[in-house]
């Protein structure tokens, strides 16, 4: 039986490929939990473990780049994958193979919210003059987060309004989708993955969007603490934040009516309640979030 690795055509690698090409049939695949872009495949050798990401799906990002800057970031000493190499395999989809992170993480400790708001500061402290050669994207702001928004003309309008008063400033790297089901984690060790929307971007819209969704799929304790610790080390006024969180509100208000975030017993009176308590969401209707 040939390697699961063995008919991709390999364009970048590390040394562990190598190894791991020769070691062909000792190689056991496991079909793990598939997100909306990717197939996602567990690899294991006698020693370590592996994850094959494949992007079979509409989605095409620039597999490249993720793993021009997983590299980056895990020289850095950054919580991420270690990538191990990116190609094409037969059917034409981009793929991405590195180290395997653990599990999502499930239950939440003060020691563990406090620790992945650590991270997220961490990530937006990088300093990108040290990034090599890699083109680091930067995307119009509402073109990227909120595409075919112009076609619901209440989300438009009160973006239009919260852009007129707050000032993007698309200067570090930021996740773009930062949350604890992209954090995984294994022997006290917390790994950040899915880099897909890695980019220049607004850390405090980073924050801001992490901060939103623990408020709607974990509990509002939580979300202090994690606001609390994000904060120690990173100035940003009230008022800047509540404008940002209302970005990252209307951008779930959008996905929602699109089906594209999930939704539990309690999920549309939390998403009320972060309307009715921000200044900036008054024009939203709550019937048609």
């Amino acid at each position: 039986m040939s390697s699961p690795l063995s008919n991709i055509e390999w364009i970048g690698k590390s040394e562990i490929l190598g190894d791991l090409l020769n070691e062909g049939a000792a190689l056991v695949t496991h079909s793990m939990d598939h997100g909306f872009e990717a197939e996602v495949i567990k690899i294991s050798s006698d020693t370590e473990s592996f994850v094959l990401k494949v992007w079979s799906k509409h989605s095409k990002p620039d597999v490249r780049f993720q793993y021009d800057l997983l590299n980056i970031f895990f020289e850095q000493g950054i919580s991420v994958s270690k990538p191990v190499g990116w190609g094409i395999n037969p059917n034409g989809d981009k793929v991405l193979l590195t180290s395997f992170g653990g599990m999502p993480v499930r239950k939440l400790n003060k020691r563990k919210v406090i620790e992945i708001a650590n991270i997220l500061s961490a990530i937006h402290r990088i300093d990108i003059e040290k990034n090599g050669n890699i083109n680091i994207p930067k995307y119009d702001f509402i073109d990227y987060f909120f595409p075919g928004v112009r076609e619901h003309e209440d989300i438009f309008n009160v973006l239009c309004s919260l852009a007129e008063i707050t000032v993007m400033k698309q200067e570090c790297i930021i996740h773009g989708d930062y949350h604890i089901g992209n954090i995984l984690e294994a022997n006290d060790r917390y790994t950040v993955i899915d880099w897909t929307n890695g980019q220049l971007g607004d850390p405090v819209y980073d924050f801001a969007w992490a901060l939103i969704l623990m408020k709607i799929y974990i509990s509002d304790r939580n979300a202090q603490l994690f606001s609390s610790a994000y904060l120690s080390g990173n100035s940003v006024e009230r008022e800047e934040l509540e404008a940002f969180e209302a970005l990252a509100c209307l951008r779930w208000i959008l996905l929602n009516r699109k089906g594209g975030v999930p939704i539990g017993p309690k999920t549309m009176d939390k998403v009320k309640s972060l309307i009715i308590n921000n200044r900036y969401l008054k024009e939203v209707k709550l019937m048609d979030i």
